[in-house]
């Protein structure tokens, strides 16, 4: 499916070498004033090219609303977004048009539909999160209505690990090219990054997300837990290849005396004096800062010789050629930013007709 969500509904289009890529966006409010310059901003938080840790392919990433937005706001119809690709180089992807990168969609998606496109890997390419960030800047731009706010930053790369994110301050995830807000944690993040670079190799790595002011209520009990579809959406992103929230996998070296969130009242409201359960308490969210961290593994293509096989069967030697990232997780910030605006967006306009 090409497509998520139910009230805030969004379909992406296009592939890494097309003419463009883009999404429409069904079920946004009328009303809503559309901070254009802010998308924009978004976007370039995305796009490539960005610094000496990055791939090199230049795309300006500038879009085109199509719809759905008249005089600055949201009239209540589709909003369609189309980002033109300009700096698409299909030669480099020639010599893998009978070939089956290792670790990539190649095999699965010809297998599957009969036919792929090699150039970049078509729709398989992350080039498609762009799609996804614009019109998670909408979202945001709703969730702003409510003073939602979601940050994410990068808390590992290899085995550099950051602090727990009540021990940073957020605001500073942009004053470095990796985006971990703790200037010394970051420093060695790059020189581990750019070690691997020059070792023609790539690295994987940890994307923290933290939603704050979130309503309680927000979620369903059974399958469209709140926790459960944040997960969906995250292991949506390529190359993503795990997802906790709240005390994660630590949580079960504890016991249920130790892990329990005891609940108090302060300030008027109804607190808990810990948050294991990371903002999210029978699959509603609870009031507390939602955390949850997504992890991405080493960049599949690497500048190495690797033994694979073509479409008859052939061991075949394979190796990357082209411009690509190596260590996603810096660009991988909005995305994770991007798609959790979407789940809860789309959670928020469920909840408007939970009750009376």
């Amino acid at each position: 499916m090409n497509t998520y969500g139910k009230l805030f509904r969004i379909t992406t289009f296009g592939e890494s070498h097309g003419l463009a890529i883009g999404a429409t966006i069904d079920g946004c409010p009328a009303g809503l004033d559309i901070d254009e310059a802010f998308i924009q901003s978004e976007l370039d938080r995305r796009k490539p090219g960005q610094s000496k840790i990055t791939t090199q392919r230049k795309e300006a990433d500038t879009f085109k609303i199509l719809s759905g937005v008249f005089e600055g706001k949201s009239t209540g119809a589709p909003i369609a977004l189309v980002i033109e690709n300009q700096d698409q180089r299909s030669k480099d992807y020639s010599h893998l048009e009978n070939t089956f990168r290792p670790s990539h969609a190649d095999y699965t998606y010809e297998t599957k539909y009969g036919l792929r496109d090699y150039r970049g890997g078509g729709r398989s390419s992350a080039r498609e999160t762009a799609a996804r960030v614009a019109a998670g800047a909408i979202a945001k731009l709703l969730l702003r209505k409510e003073s939602i706010d979601i940050r994410a930053y990068v808390s590992k790369v290899g085995s550099i690990q950051a602090p727990f994110y009540t021990q940073l301050d957020l605001s500073k995830t942009e004053d470095n090219i990796v985006r971990c807000p703790d200037p010394a944690t970051a420093e060695k993040m790059i020189a581990l990054i750019d070690e691997t670079r020059l070792n023609r190799d790539t690295i994987g790595g940890i994307v923290t997300c933290v939603i704050k002011n979130t309503p309680v209520g927000l979620g369903e009990p059974v399958f469209d837990k709140l926790h459960a579809e944040l997960g969906k959406a995250m292991l949506s992103i390529n190359a993503v290849k795990g997802f906790e929230y709240g005390s994660g996998f630590e949580g079960t070296t504890l016991t249920g005396s130790q892990h329990n969130d005891e609940f108090v009242h302060e300030g008027g409201k109804v607190r808990t004096k810990t948050n294991h359960s990371g903002g999210v308490q029978g699959g509603i969210s609870n009031g507390e800062d939602i955390y949850f961290n997504v992890a991405f593994k080493p960049v599949a293509t690497i500048m190495q010789d690797q033994q694979s096989v073509d479409k008859e069967g052939n061991e075949v030697s394979v190796s990357g050629k082209g411009r690509h990232d190596p260590c996603v997780v810096p660009r991988a910030v909005p995305i994770v930013e991007a798609m959790a605006a979407l789940v809860l967006a789309d959670f928020l306009l469920r909840a408007k007709v939970s009750r009376i």
